[in-house]
Formats: C-alpha cells, structure tokens, sequence
C-alpha cells in the first residue's frame, strides 16, 4: 500500500466544481484518482460553503503546527533546567543525568539541552562585557563541545563506595557514626559549603571552602576524622 498523500490545490479546485454542480462523491473520487472517504472527510471539515483555497491555508495551519512537541516547551521543565544551569551551575550533562536519576515526570537529553542554550531560550543579561548569552556559563565557555560517550570530570570527587554498599545500620538510621557529606556551591562557582550530617542522630557539621575542589573537601573531612 502506498503512503497517504494529502490533497493538492489542484484537486481541491475540482471537488469545489464538481461538487457545486452536484456530482457525486463516487463521480468525484474517480475524476481526481481517490477513495471516495478522502472526498467525503475533505467536504466534511470544511462544512460551510467549500473553498478550495480555504481549505489547503486550513491544511498548510495545521502542518505548521505537526510534530513532535519540544521538551523545552513545558514552562515546568524549562525553568527547573534553568534554576540548575543558571543559578547552581550545572552542566547539561549533569542535569539531564539528575532528572533521569531523580523524576519520572521530567527526561530530558543532554542535547535537547544544549539546542535550548544555543537557540537562546536561556538567554538573560549578562553583566560580563563581549558574554555571548548564557553560552559563556557552560564550562567550555561556547568555544568546543565534547563527542558523546565522553564523561565530564572536572568538579567531580570520586565515591569510592556507592549507596549500595551502605551498610543496614546506616540506612536504618539505628548507629551513630554514618555520615553523608555534600556541597553548596556559591553563585559564582568559585567557593562553596560542604555539609556533613550524621544519619543516625542528624548532627550537621558545616564548613566553608576558600576553593571548590576534591583536595579542599577532603582535607576537611580529614581534619574532622582523623584519630587523635
């Protein structure tokens, strides 16, 4: 079976003529080489007098508006996405990966991320003189884009044993001494918080970083633990 093609202005202009002389669905089916239906639904939407050039700029209206609905158009994604780039500094990367872990509601790609970037869907003014957009927040700052497959590592501190690996007493919340440690990071990026809390008893030790890096974090963390 071949595919569906819709009707041409040609053959519209023949439907509106035969149909004002009274020819049958049938007689006008056979004249422009379609199934009587096709002629049937074309006279069916458009009910008032038909016009052949009002119904294709009704057909051409509604092909404009066909595909797939962009992700971005939601105004709930776009400004959590935006709240994440903008004002935490996430990377797309590290958003699209967060909302997967994290919401069933919200799946997004990296790349549809990055399309909204460089389309300016986030743009806002920017302060920094010759800042092309929001471009100039992503860390490569516009200048190159890593192929896919390639994992981001800068920023990152390595977890040497994943949530798994939690022992029950830590997750029952039953022995003091369980400690979940994260960061806050400034506006700017460039300083940051971490916090640790004890699961069990919820006693919260923070402490601000003059850098936001592995070595600053552990030599924290270091000085809290280390034997006596």
């Amino acid at each position: 079976m071949s595919p569906y093609k819709h009707l041409t202005m040609s053959e519209r202009e023949t439907i509106f003529l035969m149909h004002n002389n009274q020819a049958s669905l049938t007689s006008i089916a056979q004249t422009i080489g379609r199934a009587t239906s096709t002629v049937s639904r074309e006279l069916s939407r458009n009910r008032s007098a038909y016009s052949p050039s009002i119904a294709q700029e009704r057909y051409e209206a509604q092909k404009s508006h066909c595909g797939r609905r962009s992700l971005l158009s939601d105004h709930q994604l776009l400004q959590l996405i935006r709240h994440l780039f903008l004002d935490l500094q996430w990377s797309p990367e590290e958003i699209a990966a967060r909302l997967k872990l994290e919401t069933s509601s919200f799946q997004i790609s990296y790349t549809t991320i990055y399309r909204g970037i460089y389309s300016g869907l986030f743009d806002q003014k920017l302060s920094s003189r010759g800042a092309r957009g929001v471009i100039r927040k992503l860390r490569h700052h516009g200048k190159s884009r890593h192929k896919k497959g390639y994992e981001e590592r800068r920023g990152k501190i390595p977890i040497s044993h994943t949530l798994q690996e939690r022992p029950e007493s830590a997750n029952q919340r039953t022995q003091v001494g369980h400690w979940e440690l994260d960061t806050v990071a400034g506006k700017t990026g460039r300083s940051c918080v971490v916090t640790m809390v004890d699961r069990c008893s919820r006693y919260l030790i923070m402490h601000k970083l003059a850098k936001k890096n592995s070595a600053s974090g552990s030599n924290f963390g270091y000085r809290h633990f280390r034997i006596r």
